[in-house]
């Protein structure tokens, strides 16, 4: 039986993207798809990545979404939770079912000081 998200609250700036907290994510993440949609030079950055995300930059979900795994839940990472949104929100629209964000981006995923790599 997969994982069910514990959804914690609606995204206040797209009406259908359910947010879903960084400690979840955390203590869930083998799984869940992990996807972080920020630019390389963050991925690898100052605030680091979860170890477990893949990369794909948010201008190019449209090329990559139907090469995204369906059989967990997705849930999109960025800095804040904006970009992540956004990306939650066009995958919706194509038809994705599953897809979260992760509240407050890896900003408070390392506030939390849940563990990240940089490499």
């Amino acid at each position: 039986m997969l994982y069910e998200v514990k959804l914690k609250t609606q995204n206040p700036h797209f009406e259908n993207v359910q947010d879903v907290e960084p400690t979840e994510v955390f203590e869930n993440a083998s799984q869940l798809t992990l996807i972080d949609v920020r630019e390389q030079s963050e991925f690898n950055g100052d605030l680091g990545h979860i170890a477990s995300a893949t990369l794909i930059i948010l201008h190019t979900i449209p090329d990559h979404l139907k090469s995204i795994p369906t059989d967990k839940p997705i849930v999109f990472v960025c800095r804040s939770g904006g970009r992540s949104a956004q990306a939650c929100a066009f995958a919706q629209q194509q038809g994705l079912k599953n897809v979260y964000n992760m509240r407050g981006g890896m900003m408070l995923w390392n506030h939390f000081q849940l563990p990240i790599t940089k490499e």
